[in-house]
């Protein structure tokens, strides 16, 4: 089986696509074929970020969750589209809005009809029982939406593992305790193996409280690293419509490429989201392709 996760967490306004993105970035510069799946309905979201939303608001157009309820309108390879960052997306539709009655629904029919059917485990099933992802990807990452509902579920049936993005704050420590109470449920209900492989931490900053905070988390869940703000960064993806090797490496700024003047800091970041690909890849016991860099060579960096 390939690297498999889903990145989610119960705290806002923490990057949770954007971190996404990046990491499926970082896979791919260790020369992993990455595939993400969006699943979540939200605009804002990987199907915009990275610009393969062709055909998303037509209700005629083949999708996941068409697969997913057993109504295919194609075959599952079309469904996915490559980007210009050498990853793969399976792009989100806005038929995931409907996605948990459309579910329950098919759920009641199965059952009539005499056919055990388990909710959890449809997008699993799409994906490696039909479909067998695994023989053209190495990394396989789901984005949800931020809801805790039945395609989270399945999100996490599917990958069995969670990268959870979180804040050094009290807020975010609540966050991680529900997610660990929903996986030990989903793992005694659903009877699978179910667990978090890094705890990353956006917004880390050198002040006494972050730094408590930081040593309780670390305590109790471990942490693959910390991160501090970087707002300009992150929200210049979306203009971008990249990742944050993209906006650094091409210079974006203000929606304009080659504009940006690069600083320390930013290069630092990216070779910790390198750093955090690296052990979550170290987590799951594969070997490392090659050693991943960054095209920074022709770009002048500011202290």
């Amino acid at each position: 089986m390939p690297i498999t996760y889903t990145v989610y967490s119960e705290s806002g306004g923490i990057h949770k696509t954007t971190w996404t993105a990046n990491l499926a970035k970082a896979h791919a510069r260790q020369g992993f074929d990455v595939l993400v799946i969006d699943l979540d309905h939200q605009a804002a979201n990987l199907t915009y970020l990275f610009d393969v939303e062709e055909g998303r608001d037509d209700p005629d157009t083949d999708n996941l969750v068409r697969h997913i309820l057993g109504r295919p309108g194609g075959d599952f390879e079309d469904l996915i589209r490559s980007t210009d960052e050498g990853i793969d997306v399976l792009p989100a539709h806005d038929m995931l809005e409907e996605f948990t009655e459309l579910l329950l629904q098919r759920e009641r029919f199965e059952e009539n009809m005499g056919d055990d059917f388990n909710r959890y485990e449809q997008l699993y099933n799409v994906l490696w029982k039909k479909n067998n992802v695994q023989k053209n990807y190495d990394v396989v990452i789901v984005d949800p939406n931020a809801r805790a509902e039945i395609m989270l579920y399945n999100a996490i049936y599917a990958t069995r593992t969670l990268v959870a993005p979180t804040k050094p704050a009290g807020k975010g420590n609540k966050s991680l305790d529900g997610l660990s109470g929903l996986l030990e449920s989903m793992s005694e209900n659903l009877g699978i193996d179910v667990g978090v492989a890094a705890v990353i931490l956006s917004g880390a900053g050198d002040t006494s409280t972050h730094r408590r905070y930081i040593e309780q988390m670390e305590d109790e869940y471990g942490i693959a690293a910390a991160i501090g703000k970087r707002e300009s960064m992150m929200d210049e993806m979306w203009d971008a419509q990249g990742s944050a090797f993209k906006v650094v490496e091409e210079g974006w700024h203000n929606g304009e490429k080659g504009t940006r003047r690069l600083r320390d800091r930013e290069i630092e970041s990216l070779e910790i989201i390198l750093e955090i690909a690296s052990y979550l890849v170290a987590e799951f016991d594969v070997e490392l392709p090659e050693e991943p860099t960054l095209n920074i060579e022709n770009t002048e960096v500011i202290s």
